[in-house]
């Protein structure tokens, strides 16, 4: 075993040490003199890493986990944190799982090993897997119900040609409805591997007990069972493994080589929906990501950035408006969306492309770019106060970059985006003339799609 202290250089606020067992499993822990314990495992197993025949797994298996183990019948977990009046829960995305619970320090001893024992060697059991999808597919069902994912969905499969993040996390109901307690068992034990996976632990214990309590509650079927695993790994199942290769291996898709446009109705909505997105690297390309997060900020970071102070606050164009520059491992999007009444899309799109074009042939001022790293500076330290903040931040890094240095010297490395990089971004990412676009209309119109 190893441990290395951590000492970021930018502010410091942080300092976890990060302990790495013999079989690459790491375990991160940090003391935080407030009177609580959070703990959370991260997996590196999203719906990216899913086939289309298995999209929606990742989620499912999200369920399963607490239905219990060798040792935990379905339902006392949730029982026996709610009796110490702690809190659990867990998410799904398209490149992590996590499963993370917030307890007093006191109790930390007792419900951790709960919780490995949970998520370590969950017994997946045929009894309870037909009823945990009827819950699955109800919640695949109020997705579609929702205008706001529907939206979502529509930005990302025109954003998305190839690449798995194009499809829902939750996955369709016609796959779900066909995936078996075996599938899922192959599918748990081909990616909860130890270097797969992260345990965080931050609050008011010494980091030493921390490390300890988790170390020895790993159940020791798991450490048998993944060191067998390692010279097998080959011969996985099909079902867990065919055309799932890890993100890691992905390749990002060509930006746009012209203007694609995407028209939906909505009769549920009560304004349009706009949504101009480009691909833009993603987190395997981190240093290319950091002056389009200062561009986003001037963009639509409050109401004296640009889009909002022109469109929403000046020219009443639209409702809402806002830029994001989304990573995901292996690529990108930089979107800017925005509600707005229908006979405003074309016009707002305009103004948008407009906005894009000054930032493209004129410096940012040193007012703005100051302006963005006092926000940027003032989240990083405010993301940190509560021990479930820094669970976040610790999972996140190390889950998907295998470093913690970069979101310490996040707000350094922002301090440091200058006008001319924001402007290079600009012109290299974000053309004109070639992006993705989705209109939305809440009215009875003609339906095309590029």
């Amino acid at each position: 075993m190893n441990s290395a202290l951590l000492n970021p250089v930018a502010l410091q606020l942080n300092n976890p040490t990060v302990h790495t067992l013999p079989n690459g499993l790491k375990i991160i822990a940090e003391r935080m003199p407030v009177e609580v314990m959070s703990l959370d495992i991260w997996a590196r197993v999203g719906s990216a890493i899913e086939s289309d025949e298995i999209n929606g797994m990742a989620h499912f298996l999200e369920h399963m986990v607490f239905k219990g183990t060798d040792k935990l019948r379905a339902g006392e977990f949730e029982r026996r944190v709610e009796e110490r009046g702690a809190v659990m829960n867990a998410a799904t995305s398209q490149d992590y799982t996590h499963f993370y619970i917030t307890c007093a320090p006191q109790d930390f001893a007792l419900l951790a090993p709960l919780q490995l024992d949970l998520v370590f060697n969950p017994s997946i059991p045929d009894t309870d897997f037909e009823a945990e999808r009827q819950v699955v597919l109800e919640e695949i069902r109020r997705a579609e119900d929702s205008p706001q994912r529907r939206s979502y969905t529509h930005m990302v499969e025109a954003a998305f040609e190839r690449l798995p993040y194009r499809r829902p996390v939750l996955g369709p109901s016609s796959v779900v409805e066909r995936l078996t307690p075996q599938q899922m068992r192959d599918f748990y034990y081909a990616w909860y591997r130890p270097e797969n996976l992260t345990i965080v632990a931050v609050g008011n214990l010494p980091v030493e007990a921390m490390i300890e309590t988790i170390v020895e509650n790993i159940p020791q079927v798991f450490h048998e069972r993944t060191a067998a695993a390692i010279a097998t790994l080959p011969a996985m199942p099909e079902s867990a493994m065919a055309g799932s290769d890890p993100p890691s291996s992905g390749t990002p898709e060509p930006a746009f080589g012209q203007v694609e446009r995407h028209e939906f109705t909505d009769p549920t909505l009560q304004q349009a929906r706009l949504m101009m997105t480009w691909r833009v690297p993603g987190l395997q390309h981190l240093d290319q990501t950091y002056a389009l997060d200062v561009l986003s900020s001037i963009l639509s970071h409050g109401r004296t950035s640009r889009l909002v102070q022109d469109l929403r606050e000046t020219r009443s164009l639209v409702t809402s408006i806002s830029a994001g520059n989304t990573d995901y491992w292996v690529q990108g999007l930089f979107t800017v969306s925005a509600r707005l009444p229908e006979e405003n899309l074309e016009l707002v799109e305009a103004a948008i492309l407009q906005h894009l074009r000054e930032l493209q042939t004129c410096l940012v001022k040193a007012s703005e770019i100051q302006r963005v790293r006092t926000q940027v500076a003032n989240r990083f330290v405010f993301g940190n106060e509560r021990p479930s903040d820094r669970m976040g931040l610790y999972g996140y890094y190390q889950t998907l970059i295998g470093d913690l240095e970069p979101a310490f010297n996040y707000p350094t490395i922002i301090r440091n985006v200058t006008a001319e990089d924001v402007q290079e971004a600009a012109l290299r990412y974000l053309p004109t003339d070639a992006y993705s676009l989705v209109m939305i209309r809440p009215e009875s119109a003609q339906t095309t799609v590029n």
